[in-house]
């Protein structure tokens, strides 16, 4: 019968030890998923900044050709006759 006490304090001592493992895992994926979910905001907070940098380096090179740089005049043009065709879009759909 000691025998068998044995068995079953041994059992319920590695089942005491899984749970507690279990429950260091648990606590251990939830600071994971914390980590990552803080991860992707600050990738989405980086993406959005590089597209405000990337669209004011644009809005740089545009000022600069205006104020006659040859560099970006091509680009500039293109962006200006851009403009232009909106414009008129607009004045046609007032005209209606």
């Amino acid at each position: 019968m000691s025998d068998l006490t044995e068995i079953v304090d041994n059992l319920e001592n590695r089942i005491s030890k899984l749970l507690h493992k279990y429950e260091v895992l648990k606590q251990s994926q939830h600071s994971v998923e914390d980590e990552l979910a803080a991860v992707k905001a600050e990738n989405i907070r980086i993406l959005e900044d590089l597209k405000t940098s990337e669209d004011r380096v644009q809005t740089l090179k545009s000022a600069n050709a205006m104020l006659g740089s040859n560099d970006y005049k091509k680009e500039t043009k293109l962006k200006i006759n851009g403009l232009i065709r909106e414009i008129d879009q607009c004045i046609v759909q007032l005209s209606e």
